[in-house]
């Protein structure tokens, strides 16, 4: 089978609303990652368990997921793209400084749930905007600058955080202080959409196949659920942390910046190998993060720096490849919905893999690091599964 070659034209109207999208989510990941490295310390100030924060954690980004399909669905309908990216980001953006007025751990839970809320609303929209710039740059491409970009914010915010910790600020003023990017974002997002009302128009071929929802799609879902299940919330790994006493409690947001900006790579480095050498990457990168969970169990200070890393691997793998992956397998005149419906599944294998991890924290890190990597190993199939059924079904078209 050829190799398609992609166009790399930095100075393309698709390519320059990749850029914008991607500032727009360098600050509205400095913003919410800023406050997601403090919210497992933060619940635990207020009285937090460690089954709390995990079971908070894992319904948030259940929520998150499941509501994609839902705000996908009225996107496709209305064709109301920006409306439901602006409902999104407003909500997402402003739920993190709004956790100063947090007295208790389920007020902030609630705030920490509106946030994945707001990201649901405006994530399948945003991804499937920019799957209309795919067929000229590529999609491994396309993903990985923007989440590379996503990944460089939520470098800034926990280093923003840290700084305040470390001026013997509380954090409540790191919160409150991330409101300032918040706002950078929202400006951000009234520029791209003044400069592209019509994100539509940037496509130059066909990114989306006829038909409905094929095989592959559905073998991707149940291969990215199984992921999602040995995956590790920021919130628990924190709550790890100050279990442990590894590190110093202030130091907490340094090792999740480091874990952040070694995805920034990991991001630019896997879409641009996905492009040319699609199932090896996938394989490869789902292998090194199941590993991610002995390192950061076991391994000491040093094994921490590599467990994180490998999780930023993880991350990257989940908001790169795997967006590049639906991409290849919309259905036409869905695509906002096929994203939403996919993340949905996604969801739901996060929730249980929290709920599981939650209760085998407090039980045996042995069997907790074992649910984790097996959860992840056993998408492997999958993933090559669904990966022969995609390509029967190109050579059939």
């Amino acid at each position: 089978m050829s190799r398609r070659r992609f166009s790399f034209d930095f100075a393309s109207p698709a390519f320059t609303f990749v850029l914008m999208m991607g500032v727009v989510n360098l600050f509205s990941d400095m913003t919410y990652e800023g406050g997601g490295s403090i919210n497992g310390q933060f619940m635990a100030l207020l009285g937090a368990s460690a089954l709390a924060i995990s079971i908070t954690a894992g319904l948030g980004e259940f929520l998150g997921y499941t509501l994609r399909p839902v705000a996908g669905y009225i996107a496709d309908k209305t064709g109301r793209y920006w409306t439901v990216t602006f409902v999104g980001y407003t909500i997402n953006l402003l739920a993190v400084p709004a956790m100063v007025f947090a007295g208790n751990w389920p007020i902030a839970a609630v705030f920490i749930l509106l946030e994945r809320i707001g990201r649901a609303i405006r994530k399948p929209t945003v991804e499937a905007m920019l799957s209309y710039t795919t067929a000229k740059h590529g999609k491994g491409w396309v993903y990985g600058v923007n989440t590379a970009l996503d990944e460089t914010g939520a470098t800034l915010g926990p280093l923003l955080i840290a700084l305040v910790l470390f001026l013997k600020g509380s954090y409540r003023t790191g919160y409150a202080l991330l409101l300032i990017s918040g706002v950078l974002a929202l400006i951000s997002l009234v520029v791209a959409r003044k400069n592209y009302p019509t994100p539509t128009r940037l496509e130059e071929d066909r990114t989306a196949r006829s038909g409905g929802y094929s095989r592959s799609y559905w073998l991707y879902m149940i291969a990215g659920t199984c992921f999602a299940a040995g995956m590790m919330s920021y919130e628990l790994l924190a709550f790890h942390l100050i279990t442990t006493k590894i590190i110093a409690v202030n130091s907490i947001p340094l090792l999740l910046a480091f874990g952040t900006g070694s995805g920034v790579i990991a991001n630019l480095v896997l879409g641009k190998l996905y492009d040319r050498f699609e199932l090896p990457t996938v394989l490869c990168a789902v292998f090194l993060s199941a590993l991610f969970s002995p390192f950061i169990s076991f391994g000491g200070f040093y094994g921490m720096l590599v467990g994180v890393v490998l999780l930023g691997i993880a991350y990257a793998t989940e908001d790169t490849l795997i967006s590049a992956i639906i991409a290849g397998v919309l259905p036409k005149g869905k695509r906002n919905f096929a994203f939403g419906l996919f993340y949905l599944g996604y969801g739901a294998g996060w929730l249980a893999g929290s709920i599981v991890t939650g209760f085998l924290y407090g039980w045996s890190l042995h069997y907790l690091v074992a649910f984790l990597m097996i959860a992840q190993l056993l998408s492997l199939p999958i993933f090559l599964a669904a990966t022969r059924a995609k390509r029967r079904l190109l050579k059939d078209a």
